[in-house]
């Protein structure tokens, strides 16, 4: 893993972390330090309790299966045999579980430094913050209705969303770019071309409402697969190995998804379900040469879901969450490490 700054020296990390997951105020490195790594089934893992040193958890509890590391901003909960961690009540879903090596709890290297590293230390990403510029993708449109029901269709939510957001973003002083300003029909790869011809720095954020059986709900959020990593619920096949233009990005993308998954979350109360953010290798994610991310803003196909989305009182949390995201990853990914 090239460039230093996961395991050269310990930093302070709180600060920029807690802003991303949700409160007020890379991963890419040398394996080297204080990291104890161990080798299973042909994959290098770290010891939890590494983390614990590394990222100052002053705490460390551990009840079966269940861990806890706590320090003045940051909680995270893992569990043995489990892909999903916790951060300030914020979902992620691991590329690989949290295993053993005897009594010992391990996480892959992989999650140390393609997610949990840019999410604790978000202010190691170089030159993330550097933009002003934000790129709307209103997802599906003119033939292509995506999810429907009998009140609407995700084509017109997320243009309505994307509208929102740009409105808001506008009046802090970002420029925005639509992907498309009304029902019209884009290809994948005509969104990719419109992300592309930005030359200034830029994020991209594709806004989705999601399909399912008629108990999903929820928001979830995509950042694209690592390298090596599987398409979310996928496995592993010859073309994951490839390195595509977005993985030039992976850690801004998943400090990225974070800060908008935590903002949307917040902003929605319970009138969401946590579905975690998880990686992807969709077409808009591995094409653009920005910084990007896909949000599922809820279930068009759940009976109780489906009426919130109708009112406009939800898309306006939606796209209020969106905006806080983007205002928390700017900052975050901004503010300069400790000498």
């Amino acid at each position: 893993m090239p460039r230093k700054s996961l395991l050269s020296a310990i930093k302070p990390c709180c600060l920029a972390a807690a802003v991303l997951l949700g409160f007020i105020p890379s991963a890419r490195a040398e394996m080297q330090g204080p990291w104890e790594v161990i080798k299973m089934n042909d994959r290098d893992y770290v010891t939890v309790d590494s983390l614990k040193g590394f990222y100052n958890f002053g705490k460390m509890t551990r009840t079966g299966d269940a861990i806890r590391l706590e320090n003045a901003k940051v909680i995270m909960e893992l569990k043995v045999g489990s892909q999903e961690c916790v951060m300030n009540g914020v979902k992620f879903v691991f590329s690989y579980p949290v295993a053993t090596s005897g009594a010992k709890a391990v996480v892959s290297r992989m999650d140390l430094a393609k997610l949990i590293d840019p999410v604790l230390r978000p202010n190691y990403i170089q030159n993330g913050g550097d933009f002003r510029t934000v790129i709307l993708d209103a997802g599906h449109g003119g033939k292509d209705n995506g999810a429907t029901n009998p009140l609407g269709t995700e084509a017109g939510y997320t243009l309505m969303v994307a509208s929102k957001v740009k409105t808001m973003l506008e009046a802090k002083g970002f420029k925005v770019v639509m992907t498309r300003n009304s029902d019209v029909y884009l290809s994948l790869q005509e969104r990719v071309n419109v992300a592309n011809a930005v030359k200034e720095n830029a994020i991209y954020i594709s806004i989705h409402f999601n399909s399912g059986g008629r108990a999903a709900r929820g928001i979830e959020t995509f950042a694209l697969s690592p390298q090596g990593v599987a398409h979310y619920g996928k496995g592993l096949k010859s073309s994951d190995y490839s390195m595509f233009n977005g993985n030039e990005h992976d850690s801004a993308n998943i400090a990225l998804a974070t800060a908008a998954h935590g903002s949307v979350l917040r902003r929605l109360g319970t009138n969401t379900f946590d579905r975690g953010i998880k990686r992807a290798r969709w077409s808009v994610l591995s094409g653009v040469l920005h910084p990007a991310i896909l949000v599922e803003c809820g279930f068009v196909t759940h009976p109780y879901e489906a009426r919130l989305i109708e009112n406009d009182d939800y898309r306006t949390a939606v796209a209020a969450g969106l905006v806080d995201a983007v205002v928390k990853y700017r900052y975050a990914v901004s503010q300069k490490p400790a000498p």
